[in-house]
């Protein structure tokens, strides 16, 4: 089942306090043409290349492991990861839940099921279908699970992905869930990056880089053919084209609970343009859609787009930007040029739409006001028209859609809060029953903490909300060791969360904890998202300082106390941060990160990414990317705070490049810093439950180590 979200994650006393007076920085661009003497470090499994990793994680291990609060730390976050009161997520096949749950005795993985019924009981009977630990044992393999995709209405067959090590790219077999094994002489797509949809229970299409070099310049498949079981790859029949100049290239089915099937091929000209094409019984038509916009699923033959620019059907009527629209499948097989799309529902000034998934007769619709989560059952009325109906939900928590099923009107949906423990619930929308299928037990004395939400004012008077988790009492003396955390970007909405790393780790020894909602991201929607885009960025970086002022203006932390951390494009902004504003922060936990943004498009995926920082192609983009670039603005005879900066090896999405580079370079500087490269992992900070625990335990030892004096 298709569960929807904007684009996909989500975690992270010689400092003067006249400091945070300065409002927006405007820097030189340096050169960027001298050549650069760690260019080697970019060759990601050179042996010269990995000597450094070696060399620099005992070095940090030998710094952090040593530290006496490393090893608590480790065994409470331990004894987390591999708890078994954990929620295990559901995800609904054939009308039994299935689940993928790691363990200390199940380091790659199991596979499981059990019935809709048995799930709500307080200790099921799992019913293990694959065991991925038996099979890379078997197989000789390094095997983690990256997902299943089944074939409806039926969902008896699945192709499972299977990743080496956690990277993005996956191999892809067929599965039977009944039987519990591969499909003999089955579907079997070879290691890449690769995405594949069932036509039919015989047919599959498959979007993947069918001869050497045939992938976009990110590195995504840009052809897709049709495979017919027990046809070879090299006979299967291309089906569409895209160019290499594209992102990428995929193919989607949408069913409905009445019957209604939809193949729908995506053509993603930038990261956040999509063409959408319709495969009819008369070939490949396109639909007259907005580009920026992106299609969730279908009720009742109506297929449902989430818009994220204004559709303008005529001189008077435009729906607009942020809202979710409806149009007729029949109607758009007869004429894709005049989609008469309508209206389910449209934001309010401080509202966002934040995610959305169907059942056989529904559609539930989660949003945020004012970074609160809400929730509406919607369901489809005669004359194009949607009735709906709120579902109660607390405020200063964020309403998450799991899972659903077309068979049915159930659906799967998590509650999550700073302190409140996640509860996962299930729904029948058509009844309007809600029952706690299961809690969380609490992970950490939170009755000693308080939530509160404030906003501070950027530097060109915008306000931008943040959350503080803090003692309750809290002496207002600017003496709490502080997380400062965000992300701002590709319309991502930063919302509460349950953590029982953060929360026992560092909220029960008296720390506080920040969530700022800067602009780049999607809390108010895509206005929000798009006031930082690109050469706007600038506003991005000036509100997290804000934010870092206000902590220290209202008295709640100082310069010395207060750390900051962010993973991804929340690494680029800490990496920012770190460059921009050095007197700000005494700790900067700089995870999985970009930081060299005047080559990041010849890194790993990174040239997919042009839409939200632009391209070095573009004259004023690459002067605005040069000024802001952490890498290009690290200037020897700086005072910086000693910084942690970890990746993985295994990240072929952002790449492990950008880190170690920044780490070199600090070094040849002659900079105090820590770096840490997890060999496997992917995109993440681990592939198992113990290395979650050993890098948790490295960043909340690093923290107590520079925030605690």
């Amino acid at each position: 089942m298709h569960v929807f979200r904007p684009i996909i994650v989500a975690l992270s006393a010689a400092f003067a306090a006249a400091a945070f007076g300065a409002a927006s920085l405007s820097v030189a661009a340096p050169a960027t043409d001298v050549a650069d003497p760690f260019m080697w470090l970019e060759d990601v499994n050179g042996a010269r290349a990995m000597e450094w990793v070696k060399s620099e994680n005992a070095k940090t291990s030998g710094v952090l492991e040593s530290d006496p609060r490393y090893r608590t730390l480790f065994l409470e976050a331990k004894a987390i990861a591999e708890s078994k009161d954990r929620i295990p997520t559901p995800q609904l096949i054939d009308g039994n839940v299935y689940n993928f749950w790691q363990d200390e005795q199940h380091a790659h993985g199991v596979w499981r099921r059990v019935s809709l019924q048995e799930y709500q009981s307080p200790s099921p009977t799992w019913v293990t279908v694959l065991d991925l630990d038996e099979l890379s044992k078997t197989e000789n393999a390094n095997w983690f699970w990256k997902g299943a995709t089944c074939d409806e209405p039926a969902e008896k067959l699945c192709m499972l992905a299977l990743s080496d090590g956690g990277e993005d790219a996956q191999t892809m077999r067929e599965f039977d869930v009944e039987k519990g094994a591969f499909v003999a002489g089955g579907f079997s797509l070879p290691r890449g990056k690769q995405d594949a949809v069932w036509q039919d229970p015989d047919t599959l299409l498959v979007a993947r880089e069918w001869t050497p070099g045939e992938l976009t310049h990110s590195g995504y498949p840009f052809v897709i053919k049709r495979i017919k079981r027990g046809q070879s790859l090299e006979s299967a029949n291309e089906v569409f084209r895209g160019t290499v100049d594209d992102v990428g290239v995929s193919a989607n089915r949408f069913d409905d609970g009445a019957g209604h099937h939809a193949l729908i091929i995506s053509r993603r000209l930038t990261f956040f343009e999509v063409e959408l094409r319709l495969i009819g019984p008369h070939g490949i038509v396109q639909l007259k859609a907005p580009l920026n916009a992106d299609l969730i699923g279908m009720v009742d033959g109506r297929l449902i787009d989430s818009i994220h620019e204004d559709w303008r059907l005529d001189k008077v009527k435009t729906l607009p930007q942020g809202s979710l629209v409806a149009f007729d499948l029949t109607a758009a097989m007869a004429d894709p040029g005049d989609l008469h799309p309508t209206l389910i529902y449209s934001p309010g000034p401080r509202e966002a739409f934040d995610s959305a998934i169907a059942t056989r007769g529904y559609l539930l619709v989660t949003s945020l006001d004012n970074v609160n989560g809400r929730a509406f059952v919607y369901k489809p009325e005669a004359g194009h028209r949607w009735s709906r109906r709120p579902l109660p939900v607390q405020d200063g928590t964020a309403v998450n859609v799991v899972d659903a099923e077309l068979r049915s009107d159930h659906v799967f949906v998590s509650e999550t809060g700073f302190l409140t423990p996640s509860r996962m619930i299930l729904l029948d929308l058509a009844s309007g029953t809600a029952v706690t299928a299961k809690s969380l037990p609490p992970k950490f004395d939170a009755s000693r903490d308080v939530v509160e939400q404030f906003a501070a004012t950027s530097a060109d008077g915008t306000r931008v909300p943040y959350f503080i988790v803090h003692p309750i009492g809290m002496p207002m003396n600017g003496t709490t060791p502080t997380i400062l955390n965000a992300y701002g970007g590709f319309l991502v909405a930063s919302t509460p969360f349950y953590s029982a790393d953060l929360g026992k780790l560092w909220l029960e020894r008296g720390g506080a904890f920040v969530l700022a909602n800067i602009r780049g991201g999607g809390e108010f929607g895509p206005a929000w998202h798009e006031a930082g885009l690109k050469t706007h960025r600038q506003r991005i970086y000036d509100d997290f300082a804000a934010v870092g002022r206000d902590l220290v203006t209202k008295g709640f932390t100082t310069p010395e106390h207060l750390g900051i951390m962010g993973g991804s494009n929340g690494g680029l902004l800490m990496g920012v941060e770190f460059t921009q504003h050095p007197e700000m922060w005494n700790a900067v936990d700089i995870q999985v990160p970009l930081l060299d943004m005047l080559r990041f498009e010849q890194i790993a995926a990174g040239s997919s990414w042009v839409g939200e920082y632009g391209s070095v192609a573009n004259p004023p983009e690459k002067a605005f990317l040069a000024s802001i670039s952490p890498y290009n603005n690290l200037h020897p005879g700086t005072h910086y705070p000693e910084p942690l900066i970890w990746t993985t090896t295994k990240d072929d999405r952002v790449g492990p490049q950008h880190a170690r580079k920044f780490a070199a370079k600090l070094a040849a500087m002659g900079v105090p810093y820590l770096y840490f490269e997890v060999i496997e992992g992917g995109h993440s900070s681990s592939a198992t439950p113990i290395e979650h625990a050993q890098m948790a335990a490295r960043e909340y030892t690093y923290f107590l180590r520079r925030l605690e004096h």
